[in-house]
């Protein structure tokens, strides 16, 4: 059976949450414009499951009216009940690269003691891109939740504020080599002479993969 606009509607209309669910996949068939306004009551759908798939939707074709995608997703983003769809919402804040959802972003990560929403928002930072993102990824690395101080170091390498360079560095002789890695990948993106420094001692770490990272940078 072809995938049609009014069959896509029928399964979204559905009382069943699997033809919703089975609609929005099925929205990616269709011209983006057109799913952008079809997946939008979704986002307040009433099963978690269709929600958190119709929020992650929007981080591909919410790009056709960012203010209104904007304030569905902060709506989600505060108001949502489950953590999952929260999260869903800052990743795709940052997804689609609006800068105006920062102070949300900021907002949310103080007012937060879920490990998931905050890790969903020092992760989208880097990808945000906006300058503001470095005092916020500063407090993470200085955190003492080891993921969210790995998430922040490979956020800082995406947004290429090259300050973060001296704040990376001690990170560099961590016990931990996968946070050696992301130190090596991160300095291998913001690159300069201090960067290029720290690449060349990891170039020699005991970790091959962290070695082979860093000489890829050099």
């Amino acid at each position: 059976m072809s995938v049609t606009p009014d069959s896509v509607q029928q399964l979204l209309n559905s009382e069943d949450f699997g033809d919703r669910l089975q609609g929005i996949i099925q929205l990616r068939q269709l011209d983006s414009s057109l799913a952008f306004k079809m997946i939008k009551p979704l986002v307040k759908d009433e099963n978690t499951r269709v929600r958190y798939a119709a929020v992650s939707f929007l981080d591909s074709v919410g790009h056709h009216n960012i203010s209104e995608s904007l304030e569905l997703l902060k709506d989600r983003l505060f108001q949502d009940s489950e953590i999952d769809v929260k999260s869903a919402a800052a990743d795709a804040i940052g997804g689609l690269k609006i800068k105006e959802g920062y102070e949300y972003l900021e907002q949310a990560y103080h007012q937060t003691q879920e490990w998931l929403l905050q890790f969903s928002i020092i992760a989208t930072l880097g990808e945000l891109g906006d300058p503001r993102c470095f005092e916020l990824l500063k407090e993470a690395l200085n955190s003492d939740n080891n993921l969210l101080q790995t998430t922040a170091i490979s956020s800082f390498g995406e947004l290429g504020d090259p300050r973060a360079i001296p704040l990376l560095t001690p990170f560099a002789q961590n016990a931990d080599w996968q946070i050696r890695f992301r130190v090596a990948q991160a300095l291998g993106l913001l690159q300069g002479d201090e960067a290029i420094s720290v690449l060349t001692k990891l170039a020699e770490d005991e970790v091959e993969q962290v070695a082979t990272i860093a000489k890829n940078y050099l």
